[in-house]
């Protein structure tokens, strides 16, 4: 039987601004070394996987050009089969079979953390072949680092629901948990809906309840900001006043 490739786990940035400025900070020389010897990919955007690879050859010549490679695109099961696309991880993991290395890559951030890369890292589990995670940023690790909130018992809990009432819910129901456990709570929202949450927190929780918000991490516009319900509700009386957080990538950490 002949041996089988690695799956090389590769960080993408965590925003498009100034990408190639932003290599040195968040991808160390090995990553990016290690990135520009692959010339099979799994991405989640190609457009967005493009970007780094000729980001990272200004800075490590890739082994062949972007149009040379070979480039497969995965965004989970659920939402391939939504748009009717029956591609399957083993289809997309054929080059490994071969003995060919492969890098897995994010739209943003490390693969397999709040992204689809996790069921093809499964799937290359099954097959027997080396699984290698390289390093570089997680807005979620980044975002709980940089809090001031529990970083001993934290749970990461996706996306909230979008229904308002079970969005109240949901958060009332994190606040319980994270009161009783002393838990962090940790969520993303879609950047359009990001001042939608801020209101919902601000009308839900308790005004002592801690509250951070990790905008643009690692980012030149970054902001990180750790408040109690009490305090932002002065900082962002209105939906209106939050305007200045709309569209912008945010992590959302609670304490109460």
């Amino acid at each position: 039987m002949s041996k089988l490739g690695t799956l090389y786990l590769v960080p993408n940035t965590l925003g498009d601004e100034a990408r190639t400025a932003q290599l040195p900070w968040v991808l160390p020389n090995e990553t990016i070394t290690q990135a520009a010897k692959l010339k099979h990919w799994i991405v989640e955007d190609a457009k967005t996987a493009r970007a780094l690879l000729k980001a990272i050859d200004s800075v490590s010549p890739l082994i062949c050009s972007i149009q040379e490679m070979q480039m497969g695109e995965w965004r989970g099961t659920a939402r391939n089969a939504k748009y009717g696309d029956d591609v399957k991880p083993t289809d997309l993991l054929k080059p490994l079979l071969a003995g060919n290395d492969m890098g897995l890559m994010s739209e943003a951030g490390v693969p397999g953390v709040a992204d689809p890369g996790a069921e093809l890292v499964l799937a290359a589990h099954k097959l027997g072949a080396i699984v290698k995670p390289l390093i570089g940023p997680s807005s979620i690790l980044l975002g709980l680092m940089a809090s001031g909130l529990n970083g001993q018992r934290f749970a990461f809990q996706g996306y909230l629901p979008q229904d308002i009432h079970e969005r109240s819910a949901k958060l009332k129901q994190l606040e319980v948990e994270s009161r009783k456990f002393q838990q962090t709570q940790i969520w993303i929202e879609t950047p359009y809906r990001n001042t939608t949450m801020l209101m919902a927190c601000l009308s839900t929780l308790a005004p002592q309840t801690l509250l951070c918000l990790s905008v643009d991490l690692s980012l030149p516009a970054e902001m990180i900001l750790t408040l109690s319900i009490a305090q932002w509700r002065k900082r962002y009386p209105n939906e209106a006043a939050c305007s200045p957080l709309q569209n912008r990538p945010t992590v959302f950490l609670l304490l109460a």
